[in-house]
């Protein structure tokens, strides 16, 4: 998920050949990569961790709860930090932040305590919401102006390609083929069901320790790489005030469709192999592989969405993807087998271009208000942190993970109305048509 504020820069010792930053370029593009794949282990990590220490839904989703609350509380203290010390100072402390976090892995996984997974997710997050502000303009600025545009796509596909690769490469590591039954675990002796809980908890150790080296060798990287300095223009008649900027209508609505939005987003691609394991009945090592599928669905349609937006306006796009996106949903809540599966995949496609829809139709027009508007929609991504665990919830009531999906089924709906009518600007009467 990339999510930056739109905000004007000041740059300078910018190269007049655009190839003198061609490795610094290749550098915060890794970052795309390095920050999906960490997201998009989760939905490998949630379901091992759920076995491993026998949670309920709801228990396994405070897996997304640890990295959200991350992003809400870091969101506006990162920004300070940037402004203050630099973008690149911002991304090193960024890239410090995720290597620790994914190295703590080791010791959650020696003593065996869920809580002590959370801190470590809660900490790789913290992480990101630095490197996620940061990259998106460093990467604007590393080049000619002329192809900033293309540059920034070039890099957010590497975001993608992570989405696909995580599930399959994290499940080839993480699964393990031992299975009990909850009564066979209820037989054990306590230090025999000691010994399983420590053993399926180590299985994570491999692959964060080499992400954790993999983000060290970043950040010794970008210490000695020269970079632009990029530095916000300041301009004291631009202020505004939470009270102005919330005096938008549809910069409230945007806020509310965010929330729900990225809620919905979290629920089904964090929870999507628990989700197919229980509604298709297969196996975890299969799911792996359709949960690849679901993130790669997720890029194409990110793509095929900016493309079909030269010639629907973008709030109708938003309106229908959102209409499909709800239906298929109830597709996989009242469907059983493989059915199920090729609904999520098809809702992952069509939820794609819902952040960025969302966010540039939530700033349109808010002139002096922009940079405080942009970062309260930043912020409502806290939603990723409420709204599962209510899916979690509804699922250890009803016995049926597929029941919760009616969380991220109200969620679309939600964004079907933003998409409807609550894009409107309340001071603009004509229908205005925006390419994202």
């Amino acid at each position: 998920m990339s999510h930056t504020p739109s905000t004007n820069f000041q740059v300078s010792d910018t190269p007049k050949n655009g190839k003198a930053y061609l490795f610094p370029l290749i550098l915060v593009t890794s970052l795309f990569f390095f920050w999906g794949f960490v997201h998009n282990l989760d939905p490998v990590l949630i379901p091992h961790l759920r076995k491993a220490f026998q949670l309920n839904v709801f228990e396994s989703t405070l897996v997304d709860s640890s990295v959200f609350i991350a992003y809400f509380l870091l969101a506006l203290p990162a920004g300070y930090i940037m402004r203050k010390y630099g973008y690149k100072s911002g991304i090193i402390l960024g890239l410090v932040l995720f290597a620790i976090g994914c190295l703590l892995f080791i010791p959650a996984a020696n003593t065996a305590q869920y809580i002590f997974f959370l801190g470590a997710l809660f900490i790789i997050a913290c992480g990101l919401t630095f490197l996620e502000t940061a990259a998106n303009p460093y990467v604007t600025v590393l080049g000619p102006p002329e192809t900033a545009t293309q540059r920034l796509n070039f890099s957010q596909s590497f975001n993608g390609l992570a989405a696909f690769l995580a599930p399959v490469l994290g499940g080839k590591f993480i699964f393990t083929e031992v299975k009990y039954t909850d009564a066979q675990l209820a037989k054990m002796l306590p230090l025999e069901k000691q010994a399983y809980i420590l053993e399926e908890a180590s299985t994570v150790k491999a692959p964060y320790l080499i992400l954790g080296i993999l983000i060290i060798v970043v950040a010794i990287l970008f210490i000695f790489t020269k970079l632009p300095d990029i530095k916000e223009e300041e301009n004291a008649q631009e202020k505004s005030s939470f009270s102005h900027v919330l005096g938008h209508s549809h910069l409230r609505w945007a806020i509310i469709g965010q929330f729900f939005y990225v809620g919905a987003q979290v629920c089904v691609l964090s929870l999507f192999i628990s989700f197919v394991t229980s509604s298709a009945g297969i196996s975890q090592d299969a799911a792996k592989w359709y949960a690849g599928a679901a993130g790669l669905a997720f890029m194409i349609g990110r793509f095929a969405g900016t493309f079909f937006m030269r010639y629907v306006a973008a709030h109708k796009l938003l309106m229908l993807y959102a209409l499909i996106s709800a239906v298929l949903t109830l597709v996989s809540i009242f469907a059983s087998g493989m059915v199920t599966v090729y609904a999520l995949i098809g809702v992952s496609f069509f939820m794609s271009i819902m952040f960025p829809t969302i966010f540039s139709l939530g700033i349109a027009g808010l002139g002096k208000d922009t940079k405080l508007g942009s970062s309260l929609i930043v912020m409502s991504i806290v939603g990723g942190a409420f709204l599962p665990p209510i899916l979690g919830l509804i699922s250890d009531a009803t016995h049926n993970i597929q029941y919760g999906y009616l969380v991220p089924f109200v969620c679309f709906l939600v964004v079907f109305y933003f998409g409807w009518k609550g894009w409107k600007p309340n001071h603009i009467e004509k229908e205005i048509s925006l390419e994202v």
